[in-house]
Formats: structure tokens, sequence, C-alpha cells
């Protein structure tokens, strides 16, 4: 299910058994709207039924996540989070609602989920994501989406996704702002370097009294909607194989202007993890890094040259 590597490897991260996923009368009439789409079809969406994807978070992005990939017809979704439902969670996560307060989210999630679309199975990881458990994890699905809320997180899921050649869609949301890229730096760009990853496009964390949370500042749950449904919409290009995804761009959504921009950036040979001279051959360096939950939002960050 791997691409062929650095030196160059498909657009599809994987190779299903079209014979093994064949799509019963009731999911043709379910995806009609995608069978009849020439760039999807029967064999895009037996590609998204053979599809595992794993959302670090049921929360502000994992909701829109979780409900637009189950209703596409993705066949597997795995969810990742170790926190409870609150009713404040309620103005952004709509994955979830009043009579799940106090219950897992993973659990909550999976049973929204099953209300949704019955044709997809839910894998249920009520976890902390952390150096031990994170290569099995991510090792265990095709693609993963981070809509994790702090900098620990998103490293560690980053740098595992590199370890375990996993494309890792990112989406991180402020008040009103959103951002979305998409990584895969264990394939090369045109001119042999290779993609790049988390850490080239933030090589340090910000220090940690300079990044307010949502609990603080607050945040509109409808931009965490959009931005969780951009972050989607790329996840479901990934696995169909179609458009130009967002590997070495990142989309920036302003929701009080109305406007959406683009940053390019690329490979930083000093990248610890994947440049000249690269240090980080395992998850060991995370063991000794501050984890974080997984379920909000809400870091503003500020990539480099923003």
């Amino acid at each position: 299910m791997q691409g062929a590597g650095l030196l160059g490897s498909p657009r599809v991260v994987y190779s299903p058994d079209m014979t093994s996923t064949p799509l019963t009368p009731a999911e043709i009439e379910r995806y009609k709207r995608h069978l009849v789409l020439k760039d999807v079809g029967g064999q895009g969406q037996q590609k998204l039924k053979a599809a595992r994807v794993l959302l670090i978070g049921a929360g502000g992005l994992g909701s829109p996540l979780a409900m637009y990939l189950a209703a596409a017809g993705v066949g597997t979704i795995g969810l990742v989070d170790d926190d409870t439902v609150s009713l404040s969670n309620l103005q952004r996560q709509i994955l979830h609602d009043t009579g799940q307060v106090g219950r897992a989210k993973v659990d909550s999630g999976r049973d929204m989920i099953g209300r949704l679309n019955p044709h997809v199975e839910v894998v249920s990881h009520r976890t902390r994501l952390d150096a031990d458990n994170a290569m099995d994890l991510i090792s265990a699905y095709d693609i993963v989406a981070d809509g994790s809320d702090n900098f620990a997180t998103r490293y560690l899921v980053s740098d595992a996704c590199h370890l375990a050649r996993r494309p890792l869609v990112f989406a991180a949301v402020g008040p009103f702002d959103g951002y979305i890229t998409t990584f895969k730096p264990y394939e090369a760009r045109a001119d042999g370097t290779p993609n790049p990853t988390y850490r080239c496009l933030f090589p340090e964390a910000p220090p940690a009294d300079t990044v307010a949370n949502c609990a603080e500042v607050g945040v509109l749950g409808a931009v965490v909607g959009v931005v969780g449904t951009l972050q989607a919409t790329e996840v479901l290009k990934e696995l169909i194989g179609i458009g130009e995804g967002l590997v070495g761009r990142l989309m920036i959504y302003d929701a009080l202007s109305a406007r959406f921009e683009q940053i390019r950036y690329g490979w930083d040979k000093g990248n610890p993890l994947s440049g000249e001279a690269a240090t980080m051959t395992d998850l060991s360096h995370h063991r000794t890094g501050a984890g974080g939950t997984h379920g909000a939002v809400c870091l503003a960050d500020q990539p480099a040259g923003a």
C-alpha cells in the first residue's frame, strides 16, 4: 500500500483489490452522486470503500472530517482521542450532541458515524497518542488527518507519518482563521529534492506562553467547520488520486475578510528528520517532550514566512 519511495512514487498511496470491495445495491444508491462524477466513478468509490483513514482528534476539526469522510463512503475510520464530550464543545464539535455530554468522544463519534452511514467501520482508539503507540497506530492506516490542538502532538504525528511513509493532511484553526496543508516527505519533487515535512514549515514550536488556546481567545464554530471540510476534501482527493494536492502549499483561510491565500514552502536541508544530515530515525526524542490532548483545536499557528 506504499508509494515507491523517494525517487518517485505514485499519487495514490495504496492499490486496493477492487474485486474484494464491490459496491452493494444500497451503496450504489447512496453514492450515486459520486458515481456520476467522471473523476470518481465506480473505481474511485471502490478506492474509498477500501481505504483506512486515521483521524487524530474527534473534536472541532475531527467532527466535519469524520462526518464527510463517512458520508463519502470511506470504509474504515479510526478515531484517536482520550477526551470526553463537554457542553462547551458543542458550539463547534458537530460529531457530538447534548445527550452525549460526559461520554468518551470516540464512542460518541462512533455512534454518530454509525447513524450517518452503517457501511463505515469505526475503530475507536481511546488513548493519548504518544511515542510508544504512534507508529503502530499510524502504520495500520493508509492516510492520517491531524486535527490536534498542540505542537507536541503535531510534531509527533508528522514525524511518525514520515517514518511510516504515510501521507498526512494537516489543519489548524485560530479564532477566525485556518490553515491546511499536506505532507508526503517520502516522495520527491520534480527536481529530485524531498517533499517538505512539518518541521520544514515550523522548524521550532513557539514558546508556550506566546500561543493562546481556544478556551482563552475563543473560536467561531463555523470557521472550524470550513477548515475541517477543506481538510476532508484533501483526504478524499489523496485517496481517489485526483486533482492537485497541497504538498508544499499552505492554504490560509481568513474568515473575517472572506479570503483564501497561499504560501509555498519547501524542503529544509537542515531538517533533523529528513534533511541532509538527519538525526531523527525513530520517535525516541518525543519521550522527553510534553504530550497534549487531541480533542480541541484553536492554536493559532503562524507559519514561517506568513
